[in-house]
C-alpha cells in the first residue's frame, strides 16, 4: 500500500464519521517526523473519539500499524500516529487556538519560495 493510499484511507475514515474542514498538508520538505499532517474538525468530544477510533479501525482493516493515539481521555484534540501520516482531530475552538495550519503550511510555502529564488 502506497503512502497516497494510506492518506486517502485516513481521509475516507474521517469523512465516514462526518469530520469537517479536513486539511491535508504535505510536510515532507520541512520535517522528517512525518510526511503528511491531516487536520480535521469534529462537533463534539464524543465525535473526536469516534473519528480517532474509525481511523484506527480503517488502518487495522488495511493491515497498517498505528503507532499510537494521544488525547482520547480529554477528547478536545486527539492525535492518531500512522507513522507517515499524523492525524489531528480537534474541536473547532481548539483548532482555532493552536492554528496548526499556519504552523505547517506557511513554512512549506516559504520552503518552496526559497527553492524557486535559489534557481535564479
Amino acid at each position: 500500500m502506497t503512502l497516497n493510499d494510506i492518506k486517502k484511507a485516513v481521509v475516507e475514515a474521517l469523512e465516514d464519521i462526518k469530520a469537517f474542514d479536513i486539511e491535508v498538508i504535505d510536510v515532507r520538505k520541512i520535517t522528517t517526523v512525518t510526511s503528511f499532517m491531516v487536520i480535521a474538525s469534529a462537533n463534539s468530544i464524543r465525535q473526536t473519539k469516534a473519528l480517532a477510533h474509525n481511523v484506527c479501525e480503517k488502518m487495522k482493516s488495511l493491515n497498517i500499524h498505528v503507532n499510537g493515539v494521544e488525547g482520547e481521555k480529554e477528547g478536545e484534540w486527539v492525535l492518531v500516529d500512522v507513522d507517515d501520516v499524523i492525524v489531528h482531530i480537534m474541536l473547532p475552538t481548539t483548532r482555532a487556538y493552536y492554528n496548526l495550519e499556519q504552523l505547517w503550511i506557511e513554512p512549506s510555502r516559504m520552503q518552496s519560495t526559497k527553492k524557486i529564488s535559489s534557481l535564479h
